[in-house]
């Protein structure tokens, strides 16, 4: 997704927003497994 970053003088200039990605280990079929996955996903498994 992209937006712009805005100064205090209101000036614009292009920027990214990105993922926020994070290294854990989650467990999977009853193994410990190390993954890359975003913090959003890791709440939503924290919740399940």
């Amino acid at each position: 997704m992209s937006g712009q970053n805005v100064s205090f003088s209101q000036r614009k200039t292009k920027r990214l927003f990105r993922p926020n990605i994070q290294k854990t280990t989650v467990y999977e079929n009853g193994r410990r497994v190390r993954r890359t996955m975003c913090v959003r996903c890791m709440k939503t498994m924290a919740k399940a």
